[in-house]
């Protein structure tokens, strides 16, 4: 984006752009959106749109990265020790979230956590991760905020794409039981 951040105008643009990208995407992939659908239902300009985004994977991924702050604020939602069994409620609100634009986040997250949503999860979870574990004085914390990025990120994917079968609830559990483990790893 090569508007500045503080300018309510380019912000409400953007916002503009990423609604009615996720507007055409309940109706269509990603792959069969075009610009001009999109500055047409967003009532802006071509111009307009390529000052803010270079292209459409761009929005999108603008759009979903929503998405993202809200995964890694769910799997921080706790305080004290976590419980393997009582998963924080933001994580299952989380995954029930995703299924409605399930189509544009698989488009964006590759089988294994990969693709550019991905990358995007992969280094916000990390940094959250390693930072939390470091003021906690957790051992090893770029080892397991590395193995925990890795791990929620693919697990999500994976299951967007339906390599693992299980509703909202159930992955909610079994993610957190997932990461509880690898926080509690004790490594030599």
């Amino acid at each position: 984006m090569t508007a500045p951040q503080a300018d309510p105008r380019a912000a409400r643009t953007r916002a503009r752009l990423r609604q009615a990208l996720l507007d055409e995407c309940a109706q269509r992939p990603l792959a069969d959106v075009s610009v001009a659908a999109l500055v047409r239902r967003a009532g802006v300009g071509r111009a307009t749109f390529y000052l803010h985004y270079g292209d459409l994977e761009a929005l999108a991924v603008d759009a979903c990265a929503d998405v993202v702050r809200d995964a890694v604020d769910a799997l921080h939602a706790w305080r004290g020790a976590p419980d393997p069994a009582s998963p924080p409620p933001a994580l299952a609100v989380f995954f029930t979230g995703l299924v409605p634009h399930a189509g544009l986040y698989r488009s964006l997250l590759r089988p294994g956590g990969g693709g550019p949503l991905g990358h995007v999860l992969h280094e916000d979870l990390r940094a959250r991760s390693h930072t939390e574990r470091t003021l906690a004085g957790a051992p090893q914390p770029d080892l397991i905020a590395s193995a925990v990025a890795a791990t929620f990120a693919g697990v999500l994917a994976d299951w967007l794409h339906g390599l693992i079968e299980a509703t909202p609830d159930q992955i909610t559990h079994q993610v957190w039981r997932l990461l509880v483990t690898l926080h509690r790893a004790r490594l030599p």
